[in-house]
């Protein structure tokens, strides 16, 4: 946008000019690395650039506006939890009296570890771009503008970089007792540049550039915009000279602190001194994400999701000093710890080989659950960076605990990591059925994954992950030497797998129930669902619950029993855990299946209407204020995609994912949105549940015992897929690949490679061995071991 020329009023400090240097320190390394470009309707939606201790977050165009609802407005900026530093920064062009501002890229293109945007100002014949990356393990980010001179004639120009400062608490500060203060900024000689404080706190931001600024000013205004809070703005303005048809570059540093401004100094340093090195020291590290779990299949779009449902996790990495080290639930809205989005999130994760902050993760919500739910074993459900829990705990946590600990001692095989956290496992599953059954029957009342006002009876998914947790602990307890106790969680198990199969289940609608509850609680329910289908003008839905209310006017008020009113994705639990009967089972997912549109499951069936099928617009348009009725969601989608495959349909569970992957690259380039395909965290880290188990553990077949030095490898591919080939995953000390060739329609060859050749597999019945070395088992039947192992499965066996 190009403005009246401004005065600087600040202290001049004029000086020789210092060259900007003529090469981008993002030059070869972005070379080399792999790119998704965006789409210029989206250009004004968020990008993230990510880190493990700060992270940024503003508009594809370059800009910075407020975003996010639940610090409204504040989500956005550059983040150094416990403590936002930025609102984010502004750029203004200035020749011969006339200023451009750099506030509509043109171009934005994500990579796995940085980003950029590419700017142009016609008048001078100039293009910018912008590069910023955050170094692994540094409260900094690193943001380098590239100028490239179009013109036959040199460019004389004074550019000036306005820092937003706005250091302001995360949610929930108040309570922690940081109160935001009022933001001052000052000029830093020793650095050249800006420093910001909060005047009540010692919350710091400093930032700078390698170059030395001819002028500064304070409380600037330079190509500002209207934005809420308490911060200040600091400019810094640069002489630089552009030769013809040749390039010059501005490097910054911005660097925060929440202990002291002489920490966020020494921060800016170390990055202006480093940055290079620092950049290819993440580009390196997100290359071996790649080769971990590398996914080699016909589908080159799911092949490319999957890779970038990896680096996505990656980007949810918050290390907070204090608190702990983990994958946080969702960007911008949830950048803090969750204890359901943790358990699906770091299955599929430890999948991939995450082992680090799978565990880290783990220590700090077992750690923060025992704290403030008193040892009880109940899990808490969210919890800000701050370390105030928020809420803590819903029923479907505790179990989903049990299930999140087996899944990942089977992955590590680690006896010191079992003994830890079984105590949390044991008294959790105490805890469900002691407090919350009030009647006995081994199911808890109380909200579950559907937080639906007044749905907190007997909800179906708390029933499913009660059932899949006793069944885990069991194992657990057997391995740990509890035979006692182990029969006591297989006796529960399968008196709910009884309940489940039998009084969740209704005949009527094909379909295992919301809840269990009285006709009594059950009506007021009714009425608000039908509220819910008519104000989103579902008539079918309408049609039905009214039906469904005449009936239950007949019951008796206060028999308890299974009732279906919302359709909600949680009635597919019951599959993604394998309790289901198997003719059940195929009844309920022919059922889900009608409740999907082009990008994967409603979250609540009854918000679906017959252009669902065939709707694949975005869904953030048709929102005016933050919602997730009417969501179709990836959680729901993986899910069914898990249940497909449970029951022996993986063509089934490939058409879920390949609806999923719809949203992939929708609006922001290498992510995947929440809500599909555009709406909510732009980046989620349940997506890698819902990519890596369909795909790891069930059409490539891998189940790890790494306790018992052996894995059982069992495929079950997609007919679509003739060739597919999954490499360097981590069971143990292990590391193993695996290629899978259909040979004919009744033959498919499986090709096993590992790093330990005394690591046994286990293969099917119907499994010949061409190579490798048999080992005798009357428990697990044919097992093999080799660094390479070959068989040849015959699928009519």
């Amino acid at each position: 946008m190009k403005k009246p020329a401004l005065l600087l009023l600040g202290t001049l400090l004029i000086s020789a000019c210092t060259k900007a240097p003529e090469e981008s320190v993002f030059n070869t390394v972005l070379t080399d690395s792999e790119s998704i470009a965006g789409k210029p309707e989206y250009l004004a939606s968020p990008y993230l650039t990510p880190g493990d201790k700060t992270y940024m977050v503003g508009h594809q165009n370059g800009t910075f506006p407020d975003l996010g609802w639940h610090v409204t407005g504040e989500m956005g900026g550059i983040w150094n939890h416990p403590i936002k530093l930025m609102d984010g920064f502004s750029v203004q062009i200035s020749k011969d009296g006339v200023d451009y501002c750099l506030d509509s890229a043109k171009q934005f293109v994500n990579y796995p570890f940085a980003n950029t945007h590419e700017f142009e100002v016609k008048d001078l014949m100039l293009t910018a771009t912008r590069k910023q990356f955050v170094p692994d393990g540094e409260e900094a980010v690193y943001v380098e503008y590239e100028l490239t001179n179009n013109s036959e004639t040199l460019q004389e120009l004074i550019f000036t970089f306005n820092g937003m400062v706005d250091l302001r608490p995360v949610w929930l500060g108040e309570r922690s007792e940081m109160i935001d203060g009022e933001d001052k900024v000052s000029w830093n000689e020793s650095i050249q540049g800006i420093e910001g404080k909060d005047v009540n706190n010692d919350w710091y931001v400093v930032y700078a550039s390698t170059l030395r600024p001819i002028a500064h000013e304070l409380n600037a205004s330079t190509c500002d915009y209207q934005r809420a809070g308490v911060g200040a703005n600091g400019s810094l303005s640069y002489s630089v000279e552009v030769p013809p048809f040749s390039h010059a570059v501005l490097p910054f540093v911005i660097a925060g602190s929440d202990e002291s401004n002489a920490e966020a100094i020494t921060t800016l340093n170390k990055v202006q001194a480093n940055a290079e090195q620092m950049l290819q020291s993440k580009a390196n590290r997100y290359q071996a994400i790649a080769d971990q779990a590398k996914l080699t299949i016909p589908d080159k779009k799911l092949e490319e999701a999957f890779r970038w449902v990896k680096y996505n996790t990656d980007w949810l990495i918050n290390d907070v000093d204090g608190l702990g080290r983990g994958i946080t639930a969702g960007n911008p809205d949830y950048p803090w710890f969750f204890g359901a989005d943790s358990e699906y999130a770091l299955q599929g994760a430890m999948a991939i080989g995450m082992k680090d902050v799978v565990y880290s993760t783990i220590e700090m919500i077992d750690s923060v659950s025992n704290a403030v739910n008193n040892g009880s074993g109940k899990i808490i459900h969210e919890m800000s960076t701050n370390g105030v829990v928020f809420n803590p705990g819903n029923l479907n946590e505790t179990p989903q605990y049990a299930t999140l600990i087996w899944e990942v001692f089977k992955w590590s095989g680690d006896m010191d990591f079992l003994r830890r956290y079984y105590p949390t496992v044991e008294a959790g599953l105490d805890w469900l059925l002691k407090e919350n059954d009030e009647d006995g029957n081994l199911l808890a009342d109380g909200y579950g994954m559907m937080e639906i006002h007044g749905l907190e009876s007997e909800m179906i998914d708390v029933a499913a992950y009660t059932y899949k947790a006793f069944l885990d602990a069991a194992e657990m307890a057997e391995v740990l030497g509890k035979t006692e106790q182990a029969e006591d969680y297989k006796g529960k198990a399968e008196k709910l797998s009884e309940i489940i199969n039998n009084d969740f289940w209704v005949d009527e609608f094909n379909s295992y129930a919301d809840f269990i509850g009285t006709a009594k609680e059950a009506k007021h329910l009714i009425e608000g669902a039908i509220v819910r289908a008519d104000t989103l003008n579902k008539p079918w839905a309408v049609e039905e619950l009214k039906a469904t209310q005449r009936r239950v006017s007949q019951y008796p008020a206060n028999k308890k029993q299974g009732f279906v009113l919302y359709h909600n994705w949680v009635v597919n639990t019951p599959m993604e855990v394998g309790v289901a009967d198997p003719e059940k089972a195929i009844e309920g997912l022919n059922t889900g299946s009608k409740y999907v549109n082009p990008f994967g499951m409603f979250v609540t069936g009854i918000d679906r209407d017959e252009s669902a099928g065939t709707d694949d617009s975005g869904f953030a348009k048709k929102m005016k204020v933050f919602s997730y009725t009417g969501a179709v969601m990836t959680l729901p989608t993986g899910v069914q995609a898990i249940a497909e495959n449970n029951y022996g349909r993986p063509d089934n569970a490939l058409e879920y994912l390949q609806r999923m992957t719809n949203s992939f690259s929708y609006a922001l380039p290498g992510s995947m949105y929440e809500v599909s395909p555009d709406f909510g965290m732009h980046a989620q880290a349940w997506n890698i549940y819902s990519y890596a188990v369909p795909i790891v553990k069930q059409f490539f077949g891998i189940e790890p015992m790494a306790h018992l030095n052996q894995v059982k490898i069992s495929p079950k591919m997609p007919l679509a897929w003739n060739e597919a080939e999954l490499e360097n995953i981590r069971i143990g000390t292990n590391n193993i690949s695996i290629r899978f060739e259909r040979i004919s329609d009744n033959e498919s060859q499986l090709s096993i490679e590992q790093s330990d050749a005394n690591f046994n597999v286990v293969l099917p019945n119907n499994a010949e061995m061409v190579e490798g070395e048999q080992v005798e088992s009357e428990e697990f039947g044919k097992l093999l071991k080799g660094s390479k192992i070959v068989v040849k499965i015959s699928e009519k066996s």
